[in-house]
């Protein structure tokens, strides 16, 4: 069910949440668009080839290997097209999209779909992976992070090759993104968005975001950041941070945040809810 703007406060737990003072012009704020419920502890948000959202669906544990996960099907405007679009996954978190394949990073494997019919195409076994999260396509390559293990692995057709690892900085990886030509990453244990070269150079743009989730590129510049807890973050060029939104009092959790265009699609894992935001300045 989707719920239009008058009311997406109250349902999301939202309300209190302070709009960014006027004369900070630089900081955008977040506009609530709408809100759609009835999903089951979503988690991850990918743009579908014909424009619409996948969400995957957890379902239970973070790290149970139950087959009772699920990824969703909505439209822009929050619309349910298919509950169960493709189901018989263990805890699917984070999704990416290339070449027609959907990929779903589902705890140690990564199953793939034809992102077109559903058709499920196969699965990618990671031997030492830990606990698959998020995904991204950057510079031809789909990378999917393992946040067990401070690692970043690379999909080639039906095997997976460790990209990159750091246990001393990059513990609890998390969100990943690509953005030109640097890999930006979240991490949950320090709170920093770092940006990853080609070349495996690293730069710490900012810190101090404990539990980073997901990252998106703000229209003319900075990013935002959510703390699957309940905060949002914008993360301007300089490093300086500023929360738009905390909902952890609330009890409405900000998980794989993904932006599109000028919306923020963020799955609240509680209460099990979809929310778009507008971002402007």
């Amino acid at each position: 069910m989707r719920t239009l703007v008058a009311s997406v406060v109250a349902i999301a737990g939202l309300a209190g949440c302070a709009a960014v003072p006027e004369e900070v012009s630089d900081t955008p704020s977040l506009q609530p668009l709408w809100v759609s419920d009835g999903f089951s502890a979503p988690e991850g948000v990918a743009l579908a080839p014909d424009g619409n959202y996948f969400i995957s669906n957890v379902t239970g544990e973070a790290g149970a290997k139950d087959g009772d996960g699920f990824v969703s099907k909505i439209s822009p405007s929050g619309d349910l097209i298919s509950k169960y679009w493709a189901a018989k996954l263990n805890a699917p978190k984070g999704m990416a999209v290339s070449d027609g394949v959907l990929y779903v990073a589902d705890l140690t494997d990564v199953v793939k779909f034809d992102a077109g019919s559903g058709e499920r195409l196969g699965k990618v076994r990671f031997g030492d992976a830990k606990f698959l999260n998020d995904m991204t396509v950057w510079n031809g390559m789909v990378l999917v992070s393992d946040s067990g293990g401070a690692s970043i692995y690379r999909i080639d057709g039906d095997s997976a090759a460790l990209w990159f690892q750091d246990a001393a900085r990059f513990g609890g990886i998390n969100g990943l993104l690509g953005d030109g030509d640097r890999l930006l990453v979240a991490t949950m244990e320090t709170g920093s968005l770092y940006g990853l070269t080609a070349d495996k150079e690293f730069t710490e743009i900012a810190t101090g975001m404990e539990n980073a989730d997901g990252v998106g590129l703000v229209p003319d510049g900075g990013y935002l950041v959510s703390s699957w807890p309940g905060q949002i973050h914008f993360v301007a060029e300089d490093g300086e941070v500023t929360t738009l939104l905390d909902t952890q009092e609330a009890g409405t959790l900000q998980n794989d945040l993904t932006v599109i265009g000028d919306v923020v699609i963020v799955p609240n894992w509680t209460p099990g809810t979809v929310t778009a935001w507008k971002v402007e300045r």
